[in-house]
């Protein structure tokens, strides 16, 4: 079994091609916060690279930006190619089958989290709107969660 679900917030703003078919492609980094703070109590987070196909690339080109706050369940790619130096590279990605949008960016938002509006995409491109009010709060300072 090959699943990752991920909780973080977009280090810039979706980076989105089309292949030479015309099929969009979305690429941007993750940052998770791990659980627990180093020893010198500052938290640490890791960087994942996120790879979203079809119209979730669309909507992710669309309604995220640097600082959006989401959830990506998807599946851990490895990959190799060849570089112009003749050396063989490999990649760690997470491929998303489907992203929810948890917040806007931290520019956008006041205190706390705050729901969106924006839709919920999966990897059949069945669209929804997350189901809660766009006036919606969580009442939770993103410094008080462990992630």
């Amino acid at each position: 079994m090959n699943k990752v679900i991920l909780v973080g917030r977009l280090t810039r703003d979706p980076e989105v091609k089309n292949t030479t078919t015309g099929k969009a492609v979305a690429t941007f980094t993750l940052a998770v916060d791990r659980r627990f703070k180093n020893k010198d109590g500052q938290k640490e987070a890791d960087f994942v690279p996120i790879v979203v196909w079809g119209k979730q690339a669309e909507f992710a080109g669309q309604y995220l930006s640097k600082g959006s706050q989401i959830g990506v369940s998807g599946r851990l790619q490895v990959r190799s190619y060849d570089a112009q130096d003749g050396q063989r590279r490999y990649v760690t990605e997470v491929v998303a089958d489907e992203i929810n949008f948890l917040s806007s960016s931290r520019k956008d938002s006041n205190a706390g989290f705050q729901q969106t509006s924006a839709p919920r995409v999966d990897n059949n491109n069945n669209m929804s709107v997350m189901g809660l009010d766009e006036d919606f709060h969580l009442m939770a300072d993103d410094d008080d969660i462990p992630f």
